[in-house]
């Protein structure tokens, strides 16, 4: 995997955090970090989950996961999808106050919009914790657990320049960049990762973009939604590629990878090699089918289990195991993290990468 320099990747972070959106750095595994913990509470306690809309279905999973494992520690859990929006989700957090919650686990809509309920959260006592998604512009966080987007972007990046040269032989090679939703604070992170191995070669001609979008707001998809993609691919094929060939295309995520396959099919044009990530069932039988290159794995069942972890401990009145105590500024406070790494997945790994996972092995056998 190609990795950027150190200088380079500490300026890409000073950049995000600027705008309360950071990539991923790495120190030492060690404890501590927030400000809870120490006095514990009743294992019996209610714990919130505020998840965002149903847009795929690594959300869908983790509704069922935190139902489970919450309610096989002993706690109450009381897990909340806000597939009617922003204020849908805000309503719901200051429900869970209500309710007495000790602890709030946010996957946030939108983590710039949450500041009066998160406030409120931390008023009562309760202990937020920052779901995949970074809460932003707000000190009311306490704890950040999720995948290194950062490296998620990277890799992406990486498997696109791979995907090329495997499918397409020599370049130069014409692609198309596509982002994740704006209101999302991983999805900068996301594109930033993958440009850092982008970028290089647009610039030095190994990779062309047609139509002239190379910039994240001209990239983005609101609200991660599939329809959007399509439309915007539609519109990209038309204009930039009547008569040359897409020969590849950055996609942030499974849904939005499989909507251009949709959009180059409807138009009749030689499939391109396009990334993805979470892993979707329909994209990892697409990755078999020689059809989508790549995506990541970022294994929900470990991102959940490890949120629920979190909260064991702060129960228990324990330290956390914080193994980034740096990287995460969210525009007010650095956030004490937990990442786990994520891992790329083509077709040359897809029959072991999904081994002991009930869903996907399955697929691959």
């Amino acid at each position: 995997m190609r990795m950027i320099g150190k200088a380079g990747k500490a300026a890409a972070v000073a950049a995000i955090a600027a705008l309360a959106l950071t990539g991923c750095g790495r120190s030492e595994t060690s404890t501590g970090g927030g400000t809870e913990g120490a006095s514990g509470f009743e294992q019996d306690s209610a714990i919130g989950v505020a998840l965002p809309q149903k847009t795929s279905e690594n959300w869908v999973l983790a509704e069922k996961l935190f139902n489970e494992g919450l309610t096989e520690a002993g706690f109450k859990p009381d897990v909340q999808f806000a597939n009617g929006g922003v204020s849908e989700q805000q309503n719901q957090i200051s429900a869970m106050v209500t309710k007495g919650a000790k602890v709030i686990i946010v996957g946030a809509i939108d983590g710039s919009q949450l500041g009066t309920q998160l406030k409120q959260a931390k008023d009562s006592g309760a202990t937020i914790i920052a779901y995949d998604r970074l809460l932003l512009n707000t000190e009311n966080v306490d704890y950040y657990v999720a995948y290194d987007n950062f490296k998620v972007g990277e890799l992406q990046g990486q498997a696109l320049l791979e995907g090329l040269e495997e499918k397409k032989g020599e370049g130069p090679y014409n692609v198309e960049l596509f982002a994740g939703s704006p209101d999302d604070a991983n999805a900068k992170v996301l594109f930033d990762g993958a440009m850092s191995v982008l970028q290089p070669k647009i610039d030095d001609g190994t990779l062309k973009v047609l139509s002239g979008q190379t910039s994240f707001e001209q990239a983005v998809t609101q609200g991660w939604k599939a329809e959007n993609a399509q439309r915007r691919a539609d519109t990209l094929l038309t204009g930039s590629y009547s008569s040359e060939s897409l020969d590849g295309v950055l996609s942030p995520n499974d849904t939005l990878a499989r909507a251009v396959l949709t959009s180059v099919k409807a138009a009749g044009k030689e499939l391109p090699v396009v990334t993805g990530q979470d892993s979707e069932v329909e994209s990892v039988k697409s990755i078999i089918a020689g059809e989508q290159y790549s995506t990541i794995n970022k294994d929900t069942r470990k991102l959940v289990e490890h949120a629920i972890t979190m909260v064991k401990d702060l129960q228990a009145g324990n330290e956390l195991e914080i193994n980034d105590e740096n990287s995460y500024n969210n525009g007010v406070k650095t956030v004490p993290a937990y990442l786990l790494e994520p891992v790329i997945v083509t077709a040359a790994n897809v029959k072991t990468a999904y081994e002991g996972d009930p869903v996907l092995e399955p697929i691959t056998k």
